[in-house]
């Protein structure tokens, strides 16, 4: 085959989250992740953030494969909506490690997507399809079973590495799989898609094998009850904040859905021991004495439904936060996220709860390799190209400088974004013309453009509030025949509500009036023209914008 390997990133570059880059080569696609991303908070009411897939939907029947790299929701989550979109003439086989596919698995059963094709892909072994070979390379992240891909074709072979750290000393299984990583180097890889998160941190990642002492040594100094949070897939954190509550005598509770599904799915493939006795279930915290209990919580990115933002705003069902609790947060913000994390901290604070971030203690070790671990991935399979993944613009740049420190050629870089592919052929390397990519907005269970009216709204209310006036006119004459009702909500200025609707009340007689003498009689027509009256008049008294919402109603 002749034809150019064309790598198209939908996903995660100049962000962090909602990971998907697809490889295509005579005329077929493997598709490597398939990752969500969490709303901001402008983003209201909105739940969670895919990847624009029209492409992949578009090119359904071309698809031979989805992989991915491991079970963390940047990379795994948009997986039931990618299948559902694809899926209806050809249903594409996923392939993942074995935790992986457990995940995979519990999502799409909730997605009543029962029948997707899902594989045990184990590292070092080969799947051929269509014209691509496909195999895994054990890395150690913060969550077992994570992998690099390599996807290779007549025209060379593209490396996916997914998250790592060069962890040399794991909690659980063995280091990153260095040695066939040096081999695929000496192969030659044709194009490194290399994670950028930690782009801008200098040394070597702290082990993970590092935080259990450091759990345990907070948790013994803590007098009353212990509520940690951290990300939910991550198993090693689970395991070692259990073996910190055991060694100290201390109940645990798992709080949050998700929470306990991940463990049930640990404890289920051998990556998580707990000892018999030692769980105890939500509702049962408030039998047990406060010193001998571990909570062990969603919520580490302040997530409006996660469980610790619940209890920090005194509505979670199961468990009321007091005065004299201690919550640690075994994580640290995902970018962007920033400003929840610590409005659920300040939160706490007020409650009387001492907070433990890793401000105050080494209690995390980050999953993502800093700068001399991503240029040890960089001398070990010695890439022809590099295209910097998995960060934003700052962390991309940085991960360019770093291949420039270790002697690739800045030409050989590409800084690309997302729906901007990179096309490679026996002649070179170049940009390919850019494809449509961008976000969808799940809100409940709908998904829609971001662009929508909807969203808008949404933001309008929650600045300035909303009108509502219903106006009652005479199907002959079109003149208001009753006083209108006028109903607001959420507008700032309340000291003026009996002066500013009486106010209201006359503009939307006068309003009518004009419209009456100008012969407007279309109840569309009259609604526009008092939504636009009312909108300006209100503008001028609160130097606001509020939604204003007409009703005419003919008699």
């Amino acid at each position: 085959m002749t034809d150019a390997l064309r790598v198209l990133p939908l996903g995660g570059l100049g962000e962090i989250g909602k990971n998907m880059t697809v490889i295509e080569y005579g005329g077929r696609i493997v598709v490597v992740d398939t990752g969500l991303r969490f709303p901001t908070t402008d983003m209201l009411g909105i739940d969670l953030v895919l990847p624009d897939f029209a492409y992949l939907r578009e090119r359904a029947e071309d698809i031979e494969a989805i992989v991915i790299t491991h079970g963390h929701e940047d990379h795994l989550g948009a997986l039931p909506w990618v299948l559902r979109a694809v899926s209806e003439e050809r249903q594409p086989p996923v392939y993942a490690g074995r935790l992986t596919i457990a995940m995979a698995r519990s999502k799409l059963d909730e997605h009543r997507l029962r029948d997707a094709s899902l594989a045990d892909l184990p590292p070092g072994e080969e799947l051929q399809a269509g014209p691509f070979s496909i195999e895994m390379v054990h890395m150690t992240h913060s969550i077992p079973d994570s992998c690099a891909v390599a996807v290779t074709t007549d025209l060379g072979t593209v490396l996916v590495t997914g998250d790592y750290k060069f962890d040399q000393t794991p909690v659980d299984g063995p280091p990153a799989d260095v040695s066939r990583l040096a081999e695929l180097g000496r192969s030659g890889i044709l194009l490194l898609c290399g994670d950028s998160t930690n782009a801008d941190r200098p040394g070597f990642s702290p082990s993970e094998r590092e935080v259990g002492p450091q759990l345990e040594e907070v948790f013994t100094h803590a007098d009353g009850r212990i509520i940690v949070t951290s990300f939910a897939s991550n198993i090693h954190r689970v395991q070692q904040v259990i073996d910190a509550a055991a060694a100290l005598s201390r109940k645990v509770s798992l709080v949050g859905r998700s929470m306990r599904k991940n463990v049930n799915i640990g404890r289920s493939l051998g990556h998580i021991e707990i000892p018999e006795g030692l769980l105890v279930p939500p509702h049962e915290v408030e039998d047990w004495p406060d010193h001998k209990l571990v909570v062990i919580s969603t919520g580490s990115q302040g997530e409006p439904l996660s469980a610790l933002r619940r209890m920090a705003y005194n509505d979670h069902p199961a468990i009321q936060l007091r005065d004299g609790d201690t919550v640690v947060f075994s994580a640290t913000p995902i970018p962007g996220n920033e400003g929840a994390v610590g409005e659920t901290v300040d939160r706490l604070f007020q409650i009387g709860c001492r907070v433990i971030t890793t401000r105050e203690a080494p209690i995390h070790a980050s999953g993502h390799g800093y700068q001399e671990e991503l240029k040890l991935m960089l001398n070990l399979v010695r890439p022809r190209y590099v295209m910097p993944v998995h960060g934003d613009h700052k962390r991309m740049h940085l991960h360019a400088q770093l291949a420039d420190a270790v002697g690739i050629d800045p030409d050989r870089v590409f800084l690309a974004q997302n729906g901007l592919p990179v096309e490679l052929d026996s002649g070179g390397a170049r940009f390919g013309e850019l494809e449509h990519s961008g976000m969808i907005f799940v809100d409940g269970v709908d998904i829609g453009d971001p662009a929508d009216a909807a969203l808008r709204d949404r933001r309008t209310l929650s600045a300035d509030g909303i009108f509502i006036v219903v106006a009652t006119v005479s199907v002959q004459t079109g003149e208001s025949v009753v006083p209108p009702e006028v109903i607001f909500r959420g507008v700032p200025f309340i000291e003026l509500a009996d002066e500013l609707l009486a106010e209201i009340r006359e503009e939307v007689e006068r309003s009518l009036s004009k419209s009456a003498r100008d012969g407007v009689r279309e109840i569309d027509l009259l609604q526009e023209e008092l939504h636009d009256h009312l909108a300006a008049f209100v503008y001028d008294r609160l130097r606001r914008r509020p939604m204003v919402l007409p009703v005419v109603v003919e008699v």
